[in-house]
């Protein structure tokens, strides 16, 4: 599709389906009760009674005990620091261009936003990265990330054609709906405003009609509505989550981690929580004491039971009645709520692709476990984060080209543009104590050199820095001292 055309259904209906999956997954992505409590609120004929479903009296705003674990954020936040907790190595083999593409990474925070990026990915099944520049604000190419919720995409044979950006803006209304359009497709960059309500795009109106858009006025040429952005590539490329989607089969759109589905193990550990709090409550100490206890606080202000007296009148009763104090307190069930909560998240943690110990658990009830099966756990980890950096290596490379590109057409820099390889580490980086116990096992089994344990201590130093500290460490153990017999005499 090109634009939408005036009074077109918003969103598109053939997105529609993708869109209310997103909403299922940013409600719970975002932990808000309120939205969890809306989007399963619709669910008349659900087929089972989910904890955010339920209506009831005890629900009402300022009284719902419903309880939340955000667990759905924490699996989405594990992603992204798996990912890029360390920025990966990003290289090309121009010198030139390598300076001038390490100070647009670097100016441009790209590690934080690829952090955040990634998070949002994760949950909603995929991400959008843009390539734009505004000098008014920077003498740099821009790289940014759009949600997926806020683009209709085109692909061919699976690889993104064109897309469209939209937004709602400022000053919109439940009646009155702002949207601007923008359209990436391979060239040129084109925007649109529209006028329209809540399910229709409405009709197309001038940009300088609404603050938000009239600066782009000035950048549009003489057909217009475009900016030609100079360069043969896409000045998008789309980042799927994880493939398939098993919803849509063939459908080039990723899934969340979400997706498993997890949704009945999210709601469960909720219901869990929430059991868990309502047995606290209940359980709190109570006393029941007769009547003849409690002290009148006057002719309609009821009567009250002073805790810290001593001594009572006596009680107006027959000798037999019991007539004591009785003390009121339930058992508080933790070990099956506990027990309860733990199962439930490492199911969820599991069927989402992550070791349960990501997830601070420790499987089979903290019994001793061997090293190889507890690195048999960690795979599990690994093998996501490894399927998921292959679709960031290519979304990555693409655009960091085009943002190449932009930088030579549009800042006159005269670097020569060429495709980066991006190329992640092996894992998560391991504590100081892993590598010292890995590098002192090593040594004892005079398996490596005092070079290669150097390297492994400092991976990010070259030869030379690796050799001198190579020979200081021979030079402080005595280890690089001349065997004396070289200095002997050879006999004839």
């Amino acid at each position: 599709m090109a634009l939408p055309e005036n009074g077109a259904a918003w969103p598109p209906p053939e997105w529609a389906a993708y869109y209310d999956r997103i909403a299922v997954d940013d409600a719970w992505y975002s932990g808000d009760r309120g939205r969890l409590a809306r989007i399963y609120g619709r669910e008349h004929k659900a087929p089972r009674r989910r904890l955010w479903s339920r209506r009831s009296t005890a629900h009402r705003p300022g009284r719902d005990t419903r309880l939340h674990v955000p667990l759905a954020g924490d699996i989405a936040q594990t992603s992204a620091d798996m990912l890029f907790s360390d920025m990966p190595r990003i290289v090309v083999d121009d010198a030139r261009t390598q300076t001038r593409l390490d100070q647009i990474l670097d100016a441009g925070h790209v590690q934080q936003m690829l952090l955040s990026a990634a998070e949002q990915c994760a949950a909603l099944s995929g991400v959008y990265l843009r390539a734009t520049w505004d000098r008014d604000l920077v003498d740099r190419p821009l790289l940014t990330a759009v949600q997926p919720d806020n683009a209709v995409p085109e692909f061919r044979f699976g690889m993104l054609a064109a897309v469209n950006f939209w937004r709602e803006l400022t000053g919109s209304t439940t009646q009155l709906v702002w949207r601007h359009v923008e359209r990436h497709e391979p060239g040129r960059i084109v925007h649109a405003l529209y006028q329209g309500s809540g399910d229709n795009i409405g009709r197309r109106v001038p940009l300088l009609e609404h603050p938000d858009t009239a600066a782009l006025a000035g950048s549009i040429e003489p057909d217009g509505e475009s900016t030609t952005t100079g360069i043969r590539q896409l000045t998008a490329c789309y980042v799927p989550n994880m493939t398939p989607n098993r919803l849509h089969r063939g459908s080039p759109i990723g899934r969340s981690d979400y997706a498993a589905p997890i949704y009945d193990q999210l709601d469960g550990l909720d219901e869990v929580w929430t059991s868990w709090m309502r047995d606290i409550r209940l359980a709190r100490a109570r006393l029941i004491v007769p009547d003849g206890y409690l002290r009148s606080n006057g002719p309609g202000k009821g009567a009250s039971f002073d805790e810290d007296a001593e001594v009572y009148a006596q009680l107006n009763m027959p000798p037999t009645e019991n007539g004591g104090i009785t003390l009121s307190q339930f058992d508080i069930r933790v070990e099956e709520h506990q027990r309860t909560a733990e199962a439930l998240t490492r199911q969820a943690a599991q069927s989402a692709g992550y070791a349960a110990r990501s997830f601070g658990l420790d499987q089979d009830g903290g019994q001793a476990r061997t090293a190889t099966e507890v690195d048999s756990d960690d795979d599990k980890s690994m093998i996501t984060r490894r399927k998921k950096a292959g679709h960031w290596k290519q979304g990555l490379a693409d655009i960091l080209l085009a943002l190449l590109d932009l930088d030579a057409v549009h800042f006159r820099t005269g670097v020569t543009p060429e495709r980066p390889r991006v190329e992640f580490s092996d894992g998560v980086a391991e504590s100081p104590m892993d590598v010292a116990q890995t590098l002192d096992l090593l040594n004892r089994a005079q398996a490596v050199s005092t070079a290669t344990r150097v390297k492994i201590l400092h991976p990010d130093w070259d030869d030379k820095e690796v050799a001198a500290e190579a020979a200081a460490i021979l030079r402080e153990t005595g280890t690089a001292a001349p065997d004396p017999g070289d200095t002997y005499p050879l006999t004839a």
